[in-house]
């Protein structure tokens, strides 16, 4: 089943060429089905690269997807044009009113400050806040889901010694379950952060450890009571994303370290291999199945009741 997106939305060419079915707004109306709606809060500093990014997942599943793209009003992201933001992204007040089967909260790249200090912050407390009666269900990656884990389960962040940036191998823990189902014992994870999570605050919230490694800590977690996932990584990143940042960062002149287990042979005129993709399409499309079956038809009347 097709993905619905914004009409006239730019990533629509890069989906089409991947033949990602894409199904029209004129269309999607005539079908006798509700969607999952999807709420794609938007943080990350390339817009369009992380709308393909998701919706690629999205659209792997046969069911029928809607995304909606959402944004912070306190904030207005430097790189993307203000037109195309004014076009295609919703901010709280547009959908304050409306109701999501999921809310969906990136990454960005403001994990080193406190969360108190970030810029939006207060904007994205009221919208996690708005979500227990507006979303079913949220899914946080990275500093997205470091965000979800504070305002939610108090769980803190903490910053390392240096960068974790590379592909680590993750091992399954034993309580996996349904989101995992098809997944080897070990599997990549692209990561890309200054901070992290310590297992001790996570099983002292009552959150179940999906995933995790000896190199890099902790990588995904559930809280088996909403359902909510938190993967501290970056399943959805293209094969140059790790290499795209650290070339970006050394033109800069900026001390940054080879991206670890990523350019074949640490050779970096050498071309990255995307291996973590078939678990990122198998983790997105185990969510969706699992978020099917539990969400109600009718959004509004189950959640008015929360």
């Amino acid at each position: 089943m097709p993905i619905k997106v914004p009409d006239n939305l730019p990533a629509i060419e890069t989906l089409n060429a991947e033949a990602v079915d894409i199904i029209p707004q004129e269309l999607a109306m005539q079908q006798d089905i509700r969607p999952l709606r999807l709420l794609l809060l938007n943080l990350m500093p390339k817009k369009k690269d992380t709308e393909i990014q998701f919706a690629r997942l999205f659209g792997n599943t046969p069911l029928q997807v809607e995304m909606i793209l959402m944004t912070t009003a306190s904030y207005t992201p430097r790189n993307t044009e203000p037109g195309y933001m004014r076009r295609f992204y919703r901010q709280l007040d547009d959908v304050r009113d409306d109701y999501f089967d999921a809310l969906i909260v990136t990454g960005a790249p403001v994990e080193t400050l406190p969360f108190t200090d970030v810029t939006y912050w207060q904007e994205l407390t009221e919208i996690m806040e708005w979500s227990r009666s507006h979303c079913f269900r949220r899914l946080g990656i990275c500093w997205g889901a470091q965000a979800l884990l504070h305002h939610f389960h108090d769980v803190p962040k903490y910053e390392m010694d240096k960068k974790l940036f590379g592909i680590f191998e993750h091992r399954l823990n034993d309580l996996s379950g349904r989101l995992m189902n098809g997944f080897t014992d070990n599997f990549p994870m692209p990561i890309s952060r200054y901070t992290m999570n310590h297992p001790e605050d996570l099983e002292k919230a009552g959150l179940q450890i999906l995933a995790e490694g000896d190199e890099c800590g902790v990588g995904m977690v559930r809280d088996a009571a909403t359902g909510d996932l938190f993967v501290l990584n970056h399943l959805e990143y293209d094969a140059a994303t790790l290499g795209d940042e650290f070339h970006r960062d050394t033109a800069e002149g900026k001390e940054t370290a080879l991206p670890e287990h990523y350019f074949p042979n640490d050779d970096v005129t050498k071309t990255p291999v995307n291996f973590w993709r078939p678990f990122a399409f198998l983790l997105i499309s185990n969510w969706i199945n699992d978020l099917y079956q539990a969400t109600p038809f009718d959004l509004a009347a189950t959640l008015k009741k929360r």
